[in-house]
């Protein structure tokens, strides 16, 4: 049975987004569609409603295409207790209210057993001085956290 992968909304946004001049941004798009176009098949992927209503927002072209990427990508359902973690995850101070929906991306893949958490969100997900932190509230709920990692690190050597 094939690794799994909880794509977060950063993965539809960079992979849809118009060029960029910025030159980190512009690699972290190529390394998404790198990704995404020859490797996300090795894997079995996975999102919630929470990416999709965060995918609708902005421009509606933008929105459209982000949507139109995850089509064919099943949804996780949002339990109580996903609710129970990823508030914990805020009132911890872990992550912050106002970006309590990345909260409820690491809580949907925790809960649900997913081997991965992919994202560019390095402000709050994928932020090694969060991880012990982010590890410690979700064992306290009994769940084992996802890997939290960019396409980059699923590349590995084939970049």
């Amino acid at each position: 049975m094939p690794e799994s992968i909880y794509i977060e909304t950063t993965i539809p946004s960079l992979y849809v987004a118009r060029p960029s001049g910025r030159l980190v941004e512009a690699a972290r798009q190529q390394l998404t569609r790198m990704w995404w176009d020859d490797h996300r098949f090795d894997y079995t992927l996975v999102c919630s409603q929470t990416v999709l209503d965060e995918c609708a927002r902005g421009e509606t072209d933008m929105a459209d295409k982000r949507i139109a990427l995850l089509d064919s990508v099943p949804l996780l359902e949002l339990s109580p207790e996903i609710l129970t973690v990823s508030r914990d995850l805020v009132i911890r101070g872990i992550i912050p209210t106002k970006a309590a929906d990345d909260a409820v991306h690491i809580a949907v893949a925790s809960v649900h057993e997913i081997d991965y958490l992919l994202t560019w969100n390095c402000k709050h997900i994928a932020n090694p001085h969060n991880w012990r932190r982010i590890s410690d509230c979700l064992t306290a709920h009994g769940y084992r956290a996802s890997v939290i990692c960019t396409p980059e690190e699923l590349l590995g050597d084939d970049n």
